[in-house]
This record gives structure tokens, C-alpha cells and sequence, in this order.
């Protein structure tokens, strides 16, 4: 009997308010709450009563649909799951949601690249079977419609051993530093991998005008697998453009819509500023001078430009970035030869340099010519380096301003056999002084896009389930002057293989790659 009534009222307030589907996390909570609580009350009132009448107890069987108090019982408990399913439900709900927790996401990645090299003497190197597991945890949290916080937490690292040099391994150059305990011992190595951490600040309005949406940002940027090369990483985009730029750094960025107050659709603009290397004396230097300008390394290298977007419509569009970077590191020569650092092994500034890039982008080839061309990808890249050495320095062996190109051109499209699987292919070429910042792209051989030659790309990308996909890619690259993948000094000379101190530089590389990857 008790039951019976515990249950009508519990069914009355399901009944009377918009509970399952209309509410939000906290009301939902809330009100599962509040129901819990009313029927504890009912149960404990119902417990001190000794005795009902049979009339209220015929009555509210009827209205249950049934004489029978067994079956009473049964939709008793049949509601008291059925309370605790949609209360297990809210959590969830509550635990995905930004707004009120820090949200967590996963990319796990297990990678074999299988890469070669040949040297200009004609020698061939290789490794066939490069294991890797890369893991990322991004975080972010919304305290406020105006303001959210990003952080990426990385690990990168070969399947068991590393070799590490003398010092690393506290012996010969051929010791191994093993990973078998790295777990499960206590060392004093505390340090945790951080690729990005920054706050977001976002307002509809710029102080008053409702023409300009805009947002600021502080913090470790998003500044690798930027337009360009997200598509073969199969990602979203982020920030900078990667032809020119494609490194990790600490800055800052302030973005405006201008689309509202031009007219011209699409149109944003992006200022942003960073420092790749600070001169500083570390803590508990032997002077006590700490965290003052150091005489005896490099000045702070520093680094600002814009990104800008005059036209995007959702389907073709163009990306514009301007970047310049002062104090520029590399090493000397050792005696003249281009490929050996001088004896002291360290970095000296040689100058600042300018980059630009334009680009254009078509998400829809045509418009509905076919399905394949709506669903494909296209975009064609142009980009500029010029030097710009100190006095009595040489920046990439020249004592000039040297200025340096490279053509990118790229194809994305279905694969025409299943629902989501995308082929790629890409080509880009690099002239004689051409340097980009492009030393975080993920590729085995080094940054294709630094390449002083032509380089071919094709890859396919293909999801498995809601979270596994998988990906094949072969990369190969043909340089016509060494150095790419150099600094900005005088040992990224760039001499074609015609010169016989080329003869032990990387002619040729090529790489073969396949993943697995977990995201969710």
C-alpha cells in the first residue's frame, strides 16, 4: 500500500514537469534531487502510520491500473530504476559539458614509419620499422560565455629504448637509456611535456560596436598543423598558416571580424606575437644575477605578423599571412666545412627575417557538377622568405639579403568506394634560399614544406569506428640544395650535389608511414 502511494506521487511529478527532455544538467539534478526527497518523506510518513483504510487501498490500486499489491510493488521498483537510469544519464551529460566541469579529450596515436635516405655520395641509409606512440590530452573549460581556457598535455616517444649520448646515459655513446621501470621507480625527473595551455577571450562587440566580434588570447598558442597540412594529419586547423609557420611557441593573439563592417564576407583579421628563445640567466646562477640578460648567449628571439582573410564564403576562400622574426639563431662553421659546427657547439644570432604567405582554398570544386568534386578540396599556396643578416654575419652562408620561394598545391577528395574515406595528394617546390619555420611538422624525414627541391605526397585517411581510424602516407622528397632542414646560419650553406662537400648530405628521402589512432 505504501508503495503504491510512494509511486503515484513519483509518477505525478514526472508527469507534471518537462523532466526528461526539456531541462538543463543542473535543473535535471536538481529535480531527480528533490524527487529522491519527496519520496524518502512518503516512505518514512507511510512507516510510522500502523494502518489504512482498505477503501483508500482498493481506490489507489485502481488508479494504478491493477487490485493486485505484488504488481504494486513491481511498478514500484520498476520507477525507482527507472529515477536512478535517468539520474546516471544527468551525470553524464553534466560530466561532457564544458560549463560546468573541465572537459577532457583523448588522441592516441600508434604510428611505424619505414624511411630511407640518400646521400649525395650516392649511399643509402634506412630504417624499416620506426615505432611510435604519440599521446595528447587536451583539456578545456568555459567559466563564462566569454572566456575559455585550452591545454594540450603531449607525449611523443619511440617503442622502448632511447639512445641517448654520453651525459644523457652516464656512459659510452652506445649505452642505452631504458624505459623498462620508468614507472615503476622513483628518479628526478619531474617534468611533464606541456604543447599548449592559453585563455580565449571572445566578445560579440568591440567596446560598444556591434560590427566587430573579436577575441584575445595569452598563452602556449596553437601554432603547428595549421592550414594547410591539417588535412593530411586529418584535423581541424589551427592557427597559423603552414607554409611559413609551423613551431611551437609562447605568445599572444587578437582577432577581429570585419565581415559585418565591410560587407565582404568571411573577412577577419589576426594579430599575433610570440618568443621562440628568451635570454635569461637561470635561477641560482654563480653570480646570483638571476633571470638577467645573458651576455654569453643569444638575444631573445622574438616573433610577430598577421593573419588575414579577405574573402570567405564556406567554399572558396583566401588566407594571407605576413610574419617577421629578429635574432634568428645557428652555428658556425667549423673551418670551413658546412656541415660541422665549430668547436664550442653553440648558437649565435645572424639576423631577423620576413615571410609571407598567400593562399587559396576550395571546400567544393564547382557547384554540383558531381558529388565527387562537392566533396573534394583543392588549394594552391605561394610563399616568401627574405634574410636579412647582421653586420659581419651570414645567414644561410650569405652575407645578402638572400629572398627565397615555394609553390604548394594540394587535392583532398572521397576515396569513391566508401563514406568517408579520404585520399590526398600534394606537391610543393623550394628554391635555392627558401626557409620556412616549419620545424614542428610531424614527418619522420623532416619538414617537406622546408624542402629546397620538389617533394611528392599522397595519403589516405580513413575512420574505423566512432573513435579508431587509420592512415597511410608516402612522402618523397628530391632536393636540389642541401640545408632545408637547417638553422639560419652559416652552416645551412646551400650547395647543389654537384659539390663534393655535398657528398654527405641527404640527396633524397622518402617515407613510408601507417597509423592506427584513438580519439574521442
Amino acid at each position: 500500500m505504501k508503495k503504491s502511494i510512494i509511486a503515484l506521487t513519483a509518477i505525478a511529478a514526472l508527469s507534471t514537469s518537462s523532466f526528461a527532455a526539456k531541462v538543463t544538467h543542473s535543473d535535471m539534478m536538481k529535480q531527480i534531487e528533490a524527487l529522491k526527497a519527496q519520496l524518502s518523506a512518503l516512505e518514512k510518513k507511510l512507516n510510522s502510520t500502523e494502518s489504512t483504510s482498505t477503501a483508500n487501498k482498493v481506490s489507489l490500486e485502481k488508479m494504478m491500473g491493477n487490485s493486485s499489491s505484488t504488481t504494486s510493488d513491481a511498478r514500484f521498483k520498476k520507477l525507482e530504476k527507472k529515477v536512478n537510469k535517468i539520474g546516471k544519464k544527468a551525470n553524464l551529460a553534466k560530466a561532457k559539458s564544458a560549463g560546468d566541469n573541465l572537459k577532457w579529450n583523448v588522441d592516441f596515436r600508434t604510428q611505424i614509419d619505414a624511411l630511407e635516405y640518400k646521400l649525395g655520395s650516392g649511399k643509402k641509409v634506412k630504417n624499416s620499422s620506426l615505432l611510435t606512440n604519440r599521446l595528447q590530452l587536451g583539456m578545456k573549460y568555459a567559466a563564462d560565455e566569454n572566456s575559455i581556457f585550452y591545454g594540450t598535455l603531449a607525449y611523443n616517444k619511440v617503442f622502448g629504448d632511447n639512445r641517448a649520448d654520453i651525459t644523457e646515459a652516464g656512459g659510452t655513446g652506445n649505452n642505452a637509456q631504458f624505459d623498462w621501470v620508468t614507472n615503476e621507480s622513483a628518479s628526478n625527473d619531474n617534468s611533464l611535456k606541456v604543447k599548449e595551455a592559453y585563455w580565449l577571450y571572445r566578445n560579440d562587440s568591440f567596446f560598444g560596436n556591434e560590427d566587430i566580434a573579436w577575441t584575445a588570447s595569452v598563452g602556449r598558442r596553437p601554432s603547428t598543423d595549421g592550414l594547410g597540412i591539417n588535412l593530411r594529419v586529418d584535423q581541424q586547423r589551427k592557427s597559423a598558416l603552414s607554409h611559413t609557420v609551423n613551431v611551437e611557441f609562447d605568445g599572444a593573439s587578437a582577432r577581429f571580424d570585419l565581415d559585418k563592417l565591410t560587407g565582404i564576407e568571411g573577412m577577419w583579421l589576426k594579430f599575433c606575437a610570440g618568443r621562440g628563445l628568451t635570454n635569461a640567466k637561470l635561477r641560482f646562477s654563480s653570480d646570483g644575477l638571476d633571470y638577467i640578460e645573458d651576455e654569453d648567449t643569444t638575444e631573445n628571439v622574438d616573433m610577430a605578423g598577421l593573419i588575414f582573410v579577405p574573402y570567405d564564403n564556406g567554399q572558396y576562400s583566401v588566407h594571407m599571412n605576413y610574419a617577421q622574426a629578429w635574432n634568428l639563431i645557428g652555428n658556425k662553421n667549423r673551418d670551413g666545412d658546412p656541415f660541422t659546427a665549430d668547436e664550442s657547439g653553440k648558437f649565435y644570432e645572424f639576423g631577423d627575417m620576413q615571410f609571407f604567405t598567400a593562399m587559396f582554398k576550395a571546400e567544393g570544386i564547382g557547384d554540383g557538377i558531381s558529388d565527387f568534386l562537392d566533396e573534394s578540396i583543392f588549394f594552391a599556396s605561394y610563399a616568401m622568405s627574405k634574410t636579412d643578416p647582421n653586420k659581419n654575419e651570414m645567414m644561410l652562408g650569405s652575407a645578402d639579403s638572400e629572398t627565397g620561394h615555394s609553390y604548394w598545391i594540394g587535392l583532398n577528395m572521397p576515396d569513391g568506394f566508401s563514406d568517408d574515406g579520404r585520399f590526398g595528394i600534394e606537391w610543393n617546390k623550394g628554391s635555392k634560399y627558401w626557409r620556412s619555420m616549419s620545424y614542428g611538422e610531424d614527418s619522420a624525414i623532416g619538414s617537406k614544406i622546408a624542402a629546397r627541391g620538389t617533394a611528392w605526397e599522397v595519403y589516405y585517411n580513413k575512420p574505423l569506428t566512432k573513435a579508431l581510424s587509420t592512415s597511410f602516407r608516402f612522402t618523397k622528397i628530391d632536393y636540389d640544395y642541401t640545408g632545408s632542414n637547417g638553422f639560419f646560419g652559416d652552416y645551412g650553406t646551400p650547395m647543389d650535389f654537384s659539390n663534393p662537400n655535398a657528398s654527405n648530405a641527404v640527396e633524397e628521402a622518402q617515407n613510408i608511414t601507417a597509423y592506427m589512432r584513438y580519439r574521442f
